[in-house]
Parts: C-alpha cells; structure tokens; sequence
C-alpha cells in the first residue's frame, strides 16, 4: 500500500494529465464537430483492424474444421451425383406386356453406384519410378484394396495396401498399370504416366483420322477401377506416330499432385458382383 502511495505521490502531475486528457477526448467525440466525427472515425479503423487481425487468426485454426465439413459436403454431392448418373434401366418382361399389365409391371435395376470416402494426404511421392500416397484411412473407416482414389479436380490412383487406420495407393504416376480413358467424343484409348514429369501423362491408341483439339478433356470409362466420367485431364501436345497411324496425346494432368492434400476413397459396391463373374467366364474359356 505505501508502494501505491508513493507511486501515485511521484507520477500524480503525469497521470492527471493524462487523466484530464481522456476526459477531453470523450467530450469532443460525443460532439458532432469535426474532431469528433475524426476521433470516432480512427477509433473504428484502429478497432476494426484489430477484429480483422483476431479472425484472421481464428480463420487460421479454423482451416482443418473447414476442410472436413467441406470434404464432406464434396463426398455427399459426388454420391449425388453417382446416383444422378446411374439412374435407371426401365426393363419389361415381353410375356407381361402381352398380358394384362398390372399397375406397375417394370422393372427398375439400378447401376453401379459409388460411395465416397474422404481422407487426407500424410505423404506423397511424384519423383520414384512407382510413387505412393500415404491415407489416413484404413479398413477401420471401409478402405479397401483395389478402391478408386480421386481428388477434387480428378483421378489420383488406387488403394494397393490397407492397415487398420491407414492406406497406400499407388498412384497414376507409375509405370506398372494403365487406365483405361476416353475422349469427349467417345473415342477410348489408355492412359499412361510419362515418367519424371508429375504433371504429364499421355493418352496412346488413338487413331491418326480421331480429330483432337488442343485443350480437349479426357475422362475415365467404366471399363477402369475408376468411376466414369472423372477428368483425367486435358490435351496440350499432339504426336503422330506414322508407322501405326495412331497418335499419342499428351495431357495435362487434372489432380496437382505436387500439391496434394485431400482425397476421396471411392467404393465401387457391385465391383466383387462384377469380379466374380468376369473371374468364372475367363475360367470357362480356359477349360
């Protein structure tokens, strides 16, 4: 207490100045005078740019709860729209059309249909001979061998090993597989990796007489372990290969995989159903 009293005795001229000062500030700027509106018109800039560095920060540690929600969102649209684009066959028995048809003869078969799985990115290679993505998702959260792995702008790869929380895929920049793709006009040829360049693969099997423009999209088939339809990539470079008349398309790949933070796992759930029966049909041809 004597400490206080004694501080105050020493700084008393110091802070009722400073005191006196406040209350002048305060009057002026409940006034509508000029120096007024200037005071409350700093004020505001000061306390503004102070609310926007604090969100700026809040934004900041906010970032990973932001990615998932909308991650998510992207897994429930991407679903959507499988089911948008797998609808329905309408198939009729000819035996019932013959007959008096009851109120609701047809048939609807649903195709294959897809789900989606969001994961992030722990560690991705672009410069070995067969690169690998390291998934935080394992068979705990429905990943398994064989799923399709895509991001949000394209194909990545497919998932190869799977432990309880995590995966690795092998990604479409290896040498060991090529996927099947096609171009907007229908025509279907095979993707491959062009080794040592993580942002170019190149579309072979292409007839020379297939008109192709430079910035062509190129999209997966259902012949892949992709879903159809998701964007490769696009054509940059044109190759005649006269001695074949065929014509390779280097394309620009849609996923940046040097930047690859985010995936979608994508379960194919008639796959085993189609699997099992392309497996006994290759049987019965051996035999």
């Amino acid at each position: 207490m004597r400490n206080f009293i004694l501080f105050i005795h020493r700084f008393f001229n110091l802070l009722l100045f400073i005191a006196l000062e406040i209350v002048c500030i305060l009057l002026i700027a409940r006034t509508n005078t000029l120096q007024g509106i200037d005071i409350l018109s700093s004020s505001n800039a000061i306390v503004g740019m102070v609310l926007q560095k604090r969100e700026n920060v809040l934004y900041y540690f906010s970032l990973k709860q932001m990615n998932d929600s909308l991650l998510k969102e992207n897994a429930r649209l991407q679903l959507q729209l499988s089911e948008n684009n797998y609808s329905f066959d309408e198939l009729k028995d000819s035996t019932i059309t013959q007959s008096i048809p009851p109120k609701d003869s047809t048939d609807k078969i649903r195709y294959a249909q897809y789900i989606y799985r969001t994961a992030r990115v722990i560690n991705n290679s672009i410069e070995a001979t067969n690169n690998y993505i390291t998934l935080n998702r394992g068979y705990n959260h429905g990943i398994q061998k064989n799923m399709a792995v895509i991001s949000g702008t394209g194909v990545v790869g497919r998932v190869m090993y799977v432990s309880a929380n995590y995966s690795s895929v092998l990604s479409i920049l290896n040498v060991k597989q090529k996927v099947s793709a096609q171009l907007a006009s229908g025509t279907i040829g095979s993707v491959m990796w062009e080794e040592g360049n993580p942002d170019v693969l190149i579309m072979e099997d292409i007839p020379q007489q297939v008109t192709v423009k430079i910035g062509d999209s190129v999209f997966t088939t259902s012949y892949s372990f992709f879903p159809p339809h998701v964007l490769i990539g696009k054509v940059f470079k044109k190759k005649i290969i006269k001695k074949n008349n065929l014509q390779y398309l280097y394309i620009r790949s849609a996923t940046n995989f040097r930047n690859l933070q985010y995936a979608y796992v994508v379960e194919n759930i008639k796959a085993a159903e189609k699997k099992t029966l392309e497996d006994s049909t290759t049987t019965q041809k051996t035999k």
